[in-house]
């Protein structure tokens, strides 16, 4: 059975999902019920008895515009384990980008991230060559870019404080830099950061890394890690935005796409288009009364 959870814009909302239904019934995948959730008001859930998930994707794209949602197997539940990327995920801004500001390089180094992010270069490659091109940059920069450009994408803090009190394991992993996840994630909460680290000398950055990649693989070998170590039976949770975040987004029970890349987005099967990230919560059907505000 599939089960899909959406929010989407209330205006027509029962028409639009009769047309949508109608065309999920000429593709040989009748839903066999669909009702607002009690006390997550604004979510619809749909159930079909079989389907494939890409096809219902693709009609609830077609049919009711800029959506949040999940679409899983059999159950929904609140996850044990919830692994997410930083940049343009859990902070709104990508810190290398608003570090080569201060050295007048954004617009440079800003565009090869965004080449990256849409799986255009090789992340490892596109990172060295970044780094490369800070050298000689003070370390100050980094607390100034911290206190005046990085802040946490509306409903981080509350979504990972939800999840804590809810006895979900959380665990930052970034391709970005531990100069900047260990405070964002003591600002959300999360428990455990993996990132990489920019090598520093005489109060200046080198232009080099002071540790192994964190990559795609790694981020991978994160989920997989700390889910054996929470045992067999445990659900996972893995969000982020660009091509560096597939491989775990695809690993986990539920891989959300926020605000994503096209490639995130398709390999996903929870995304947000619409809403803040405390849609996350909505989606795993936790009333709002049980939120952590944070």
């Amino acid at each position: 059975m599939l089960i899909a959870r959406l929010i989407a814009d209330p205006a027509d909302l029962e028409t639009r999902l009769d047309v949508a239904s109608q065309e999920l019934e000429r593709r040989g995948m009748p839903i066999a019920a669909a009702a607002m959730l009690d006390f997550c008001g604004d979510v619809l859930q749909i159930s079909l008895p079989e389907g494939d998930a890409g096809v219902l994707r693709a009609v609830f794209d077609t049919h009711f515009g800029p959506t949040d949602g999940l679409i899983a197997q059999d159950t929904i539940a609140v996850p044990h384990l919830f692994v997410s990327d930083m940049d343009s995920t859990m902070i709104g801004q990508e810190c290398i980008d608003e570090l080569a500001d201060y050295a007048g390089l954004k617009d440079q180094i800003a565009a090869i991230t965004e080449r990256a992010m849409q799986g255009e270069l090789h992340f490892e490659a596109a990172l060295r060559e970044r780094v490369g091109l800070l050298a000689g940059l003070e370390e100050t920069a980094i607390e100034r870019c911290l206190a005046e450009r990085i802040e946490p994408s509306p409903g981080a803090a509350t979504l990972v404080a939800t999840l804590k009190s809810k006895g979900c394991h959380t665990v930052l992993v970034t391709g970005g830099f531990h100069h900047f996840a260990d405070p964002v994630a003591e600002r959300i909460g999360f428990e455990r950061v993996v990132g990489n680290r920019l090598a520093v000398g005489e109060g200046a950055l080198t232009g080099e890394l002071a540790a192994a990649v964190v990559d795609s693989e790694t981020k991978l070998d994160t989920l997989r890690a700390e889910a054996e170590r929470l045992g067999q039976d445990a659900i996972t949770m893995a969000a982020g935005d660009g091509a560096n975040d597939i491989p775990m987004i695809d690993a986990a029970d539920y891989g959300f796409a926020y605000r994503a890349k096209p490639k995130a987005r398709a390999a996903a099967n929870g995304w947000i288009d619409r809403g803040d990230l405390t849609a996350i919560l909505k989606l795993l059907a936790i009333p709002e009364s049980e939120w952590v505000r944070a």
